[in-house]
């Protein structure tokens, strides 16, 4: 190994915008599970919900801002390595912890009645919501998303404009959580509840697309992002060579995060989660419980509100 590639390697971006955003998520999630225990609701907010955000929130950070991110402009496979963290590994570990709920109480108590309010029923802006997010149309932009930022043209053109970069993180990243919201079932509640085995059906109709594209390009016979062919080698990798392994961690590291997802629904559906105690707070119904919490208004519900 050289010495330019061990730099690399042991190098770390700290980006402000990044590790800002992060902090203040961690810090609001934190806040409103601290107050929740306090009230006495420690299935809200037990200790793997937290443990779960927290550990969303580290892949992040090791996505944007680690040796994966630097290394993502020089090899391919580690651009999809930086793609799987943010789309596939991320966003479900922040809906488990359904957090939701417990970030409204993060906030200072008029914001938290005033965004309360934009999902009760009465609401005018939660129809707007219900149809925006359905799961037609996140799964839809979801699938767009991950095939239309790796059309060569596209890919070329975020990894040589940074501020084109950052939207399709964004991009994937924004739309992979609503697509793993409805795989998760987390608050809040605005579509009712989807059926498990609707569940099952909807997570693995992202499996053909997924595969077909790391299919593809694995087994091209020809460098497919030209950006890749300009860059010095590293790691002893051709770009061939690159371009085949970035296709296989699509086509199935991918690809098994999805049938794990449904492997899980379909233990939930046969009732294994019956057969044995589930982690304090954990409804197979997707939380219906911390969802109606989420939306607590002082004198409306079984919390005191202490001033909060």
């Amino acid at each position: 190994m050289t010495p330019i590639d061990m730099a690399l390697l042991y190098s770390w971006d700290v980006r402000i915008d990044v590790l800002l955003t992060l902090t203040l998520l961690g810090a609001l999630q934190f806040r409103g599970w601290m107050r929740l225990r306090r009230r006495g609701a420690v299935r809200f907010a037990n200790g793997w919900r937290l443990a779960s955000y927290m550990a969303g929130l580290l892949v992040l950070a090791i996505a944007l801002m680690s040796p994966i991110d630097l290394f993502s402009d020089q090899l391919f496979f580690m651009h999809m390595i930086q793609h799987l963290l943010l789309m596939m590994v991320a966003p479900p570990l922040l809906w488990l912890a359904n957090p939701f709920a417990t970030g409204l109480w993060g906030l200072p108590r008029s914001w938290r009645l005033t965004v309360g309010d934009w999902f009760q029923g009465n609401s005018r802006l939660r129809p707007i919501l219900r149809r925006l997010t359905a799961p037609g149309i996140a799964w839809m932009l979801f699938i767009v998303a991950l095939l239309g930022w790796h059309d060569p043209h596209a890919y070329d053109l975020a990894l040589r404009n940074e501020w084109v970069h950052n939207l399709e993180h964004l991009t994937f990243f924004v739309t992979a959580m609503l697509f793993w919201w409805h795989v998760v079932g987390a608050g809040p509640q605005i579509h009712g509840r989807m059926h498990p085995f609707l569940r099952i059906v909807y997570v693995l109709a992202a499996v053909p697309p997924n595969m077909l594209l790391g299919v593809a390009i694995s087994l091209a016979n020809a460098p497919i992002y030209i950006y890749y062919t300009t860059m010095p080698r590293i790691f002893g990798l051709s770009v061939m060579d690159d371009q085949t392994l970035g296709g296989l961690i699509m086509w199935i590291p991918g690809s098994m995060m999805y049938i794990v997802a449904a492997l899980v629904l379909i233990a939930r559906l046969f009732g294994n989660d019956r057969a044995r105690p589930m982690p304090e707070g954990v409804h197979a119904d997707g939380e219906q419980e911390a969802g109606a919490l989420s939306l607590y208004r002082p004198g409306a519900g079984h919390l005191p509100s202490h001033g909060d």
